[in-house]
């Protein structure tokens, strides 16, 4: 069973739906468990860092990346654990078949 509800599963793919945000998570996933502050981020993005900001807060909401401050810098962090339940409220039910009790649901 998945940690996931329908909800929290539909937040995280929205908030991966844009372009600018899936690019981001996928540079905090290269940055690893050490992530990176926002001031790399805005370098390496050439994102405005206000703009950065409401990226990183709607991946922040849908659980996605972690944020903690370090001294004055903030550091962000992909939320591995979040990814990896939202991957398997994907795929839970992978080829079980419909339940309707035709030869599609016999043959998966």
């Amino acid at each position: 069973m998945s940690l996931l509800t329908e909800d929290d599963a539909a937040a995280g793919l929205s908030a991966l739906g844009s372009p600018v945000r899936l690019r981001l998570f996928r540079l905090l996933v290269r940055a690893g468990d050490a992530g990176a502050n926002v001031t790399d981020l805005v370098r390496l993005t050439e994102i405005p860092a206000s703009t950065l900001s409401h990226h990183l807060t709607a991946l922040s909401r849908a659980g996605l990346v972690r944020q903690a401050k370090r001294g004055r810098e903030l550091i962000c962090t992909a939320d591995y654990g979040r990814v990896n339940a939202l991957a398997a409220y994907l795929t839970e039910n992978c080829c079980v078949g419909l339940g309707l009790g035709c030869a599609q649901d016999s043959a998966a």
